[in-house]
């Protein structure tokens, strides 16, 4: 990279994980150490992880979040490892069931308490969808309408210029966040929502002001602040600096791509030029120092979402490093995947210190690097 940064301590571990196990090593190819693990052992071993940790009642991690539980059939459906007929996964089905609100089309339960009404219905229903029962077709597009009625802006109740305009929250009319506006994208376009609907060009609007972008897209002032091209998680208020990481930019440079910003576009541009500056599958880049750990898995989902919506198979760096990402999130995964086949981080924010989170978080990123059939 152009430029360097101090070694924190999550660098330290990854830099001893990388020369530890899981790779292979010039003495490795000579025939002396351990064999680097394959896409499938890695994925195998995370299934059967998974196997053990699942309640009686189907869920993953309930007392915690009962939308882990949606991440984990993703990860299992989308890796090809498990299909709806499977016991287990139809006991995790049957689960995320009890969830429907046949009210409102939401995914989340019924009653005012709900939390993370967005978050939990983009979750299940893609766990619907990636299941490939079309017995949940009708479930799903419910869903998706609930969302677009939910979207900020959507009833026209706040106009373009306020600065959630085109988001979405937590819930309807929420705060609007970039997580939870590509989760929410992400889940129109698995309901198989046309490209030209309304609530994609709303969403733009909203996507393109939580960028480091100063122009024509961003009024907010705070945006030249920085203006390295990164994205934010929330606009919050006043004027001050807003530095963006890594799982954010990979969202919004995601988020532009499925509502028709094109590769010439300057916003896209700059995304870009943000991504080589500061490529990593090591860490969450952006994070404050030491905190590179924050989010680790999640943004390895971001990462490849991103890259695959953009139809890259390869990187290049801002040192000119060409680096096939695909093989490198796999083999970071390896490295860092327990005896048990689970993962689990350091750091507790966003839950990320739930094994069962991060295990489905990995075989969701696992499902977009698998390697091409020969």
């Amino acid at each position: 990279m152009k430029y360097l940064r101090p070694l924190t301590g999550a660098t330290v571990l990854t830099l001893a994980l990388a020369f530890g196990t899981g790779l292979t090593t010039a003495q490795e190819k000579k025939g002396g150490g351990p064999k680097a693990k394959s896409w499938d052992e890695v994925a195998d071993a995370a299934v059967g992880y998974l196997k053990t940790t699942q309640a009686e009642d189907g869920s993953w991690s309930k007392p915690t979040h009962v939308g882990i539980t949606g991440v984990v059939l993703q990860g299992l459906f989308k890796s090809g490892k498990v299909t709806a007929t499977d016991p287990m996964a139809a006991k995790g089905l049957k689960f995320v069931e009890g969830f429907v609100n046949a009210k409102d089309g939401s995914l989340a339960g019924e009653g005012d308490a709900v939390r993370h009404k967005f978050y939990m219905t983009a979750t299940n229903l893609q766990a619907f969808k990636a299941s490939g029962d079309k017995k949940y077709d009708p479930t799903v597009a419910a869903a998706a309408a609930y969302f677009k009625k939910g979207q900020v802006g959507a009833d026209d109740a706040k106009p373009q210029t306020d600065v959630n305009f085109g988001g979405f929250g937590y819930g309807p009319g929420a705060r609007g966040d970039i997580s939870n506006t590509h989760f929410a994208l992400d889940a129109l376009v698995a309901a198989g929502t046309p490209k030209d609907d309304v609530a994609f060009k709303k969403a733009v609007v909203f996507v393109s002001r939580m960028q480091n972008l100063k122009g024509e897209f961003n009024d907010q002032p705070w945006a030249d602040k920085i203006n390295d091209g990164s994205f934010i998680y929330v606009a919050g208020t006043g004027d001050a600096a807003r530095p963006g990481y890594g799982s954010m930019t990979y969202a919004g440079l995601k988020c532009l791509a499925l509502c028709g910003v094109s590769k010439d576009d300057p916003r896209h541009k700059k995304a870009m030029e943000w991504i080589a500056k500061n490529y990593s599958v090591d860490i969450n880049p952006g994070r404050q120092e030491g905190a590179g750990g924050q989010g680790y898995y999640y943004y390895l989902v971001s990462m490849a979402r991103c890259f695959t919506t953009l139809g890259l198979d390869e990187v290049t760096d801002a040192n000119g490093k060409v680096h096939d990402w695909r093989a490198e999130i796999t083999r970071a995964l390896a490295n860092r995947q327990k005896r048990d086949g689970s993962w689990s981080s350091d750091f507790p924010v966003w839950m990320e210190s739930d094994p069962n989170l991060d295990v489905g978080y990995a075989l969701i990123a696992l499902s977009y690097t698998k390697p091409k059939a020969k």
